[in-house]
């Protein structure tokens, strides 16, 4: 009953603050930056085991593919006009016990007084050896294209090591660190250069399981400061997550990001809280 309570509260919440008090910088497109899924920052995701995953490691026939699809986001009318909507998967290929694929594939489309704002789109393919140990290691590539921060291309390159520090049934917390090479290609070229860099990349998970398993919270910290020049990056979000049914699940997520260098127009810091649905299965 208390679950049931607190997740009509947070929903109450979500509307009110979006019909009563909409931030004012949610207002003017030049401002309105979504938290897209930046290749920098989510290369990452999906790379280890999460409490469910321990779990199955009883059974005698483990899962070998995993998948989940969630989507979310707000529509708004009046003065503003707004649509944002988001799609995001996350998909686990788990090849042998040594070796492991994942991707998260992402697309986000916003518009705002019939102007064309989001058009966000994300693929990566990440490769985890050893995933089974508390010592593994991960490499990745990963494509961005962004109309909202004015992006054609983002291509992304890396490898590194992962270390998982508590592995229980209920419990669980990881740190990855790699190196990472970035290579940027902007729109407005002649006022904002492309960018080719490299960045190390360091990477703090946890994820916690309550009431026998049908609540999670989970948190994701990443901290990216460039070697090669003054260029600086974190990123951190936190995401409660009810299961209503074996497959299907509400979440609640709040997002934090912050860039030093950012294209003529847009702000350094960026927030968002959204509301959504996700269906999940294995086989």
């Amino acid at each position: 009953m208390k679950i049931k309570l607190l997740i009509l509260f947070l929903f109450s919440f979500y509307i009110s603050s979006n019909a009563q008090a909409t931030p004012q910088d949610t207002l003017q497109h030049v401002n309105n930056r979504v938290m897209q899924a930046d290749s920098s920052a989510q290369e990452e995701e999906g790379d280890e085991e999460s409490t469910e995953e321990v779990e199955d490691k009883k059974d005698d026939k483990p899962a070998k593919f995993r998948y989940r699809f969630s989507t979310d986001g707000t529509v708004t009318s009046g003065n503003v006009s707004r649509a944002l909507i988001q799609f995001a998967t996350s998909l686990d290929w788990n090849l042998h016990k040594t070796f492991k694929l994942s991707s998260s594939p992402s697309y986000i489309y916003g518009n705002q007084n019939k102007v064309s704002a989001e058009r966000e789109t994300f693929a990566d393919l990440r490769a985890s050896f050893l995933y089974e140990k508390r010592f593994y290691y991960l490499a990745f590539t990963s494509f961005e294209r962004s109309n909202l921060r004015k992006i054609n291309n983002r291509f992304v390159g890396a490898g590194g090591f992962g270390l998982k520090l508590v592995q229980k049934k209920t419990v669980y917390l990881s740190v990855t660190n790699v190196l990472l090479y970035e290579k940027t290609d902007f729109v407005i070229n002649e006022k904002f250069p492309d960018r080719n860099l490299w960045r190390n990349s360091t990477r703090l998970f946890g994820e916690y399981t309550f009431d026998k398993g049908k609540m999670s919270l989970s948190h994701t910290l990443y901290v990216q400061p460039s070697i090669t020049e003054k260029n600086f990056r974190w990123n951190g979000n936190l995401i409660l997550r009810y299961q209503v049914s074996k497959n299907v699940s509400f979440r609640s997520m709040m997002e934090n990001s912050y860039e030093s260098v950012v294209v003529p127009g847009r702000k350094n810091n960026d927030f968002r809280w959204t509301f959504g649905v996700m269906l999940e299965g294995k086989k």
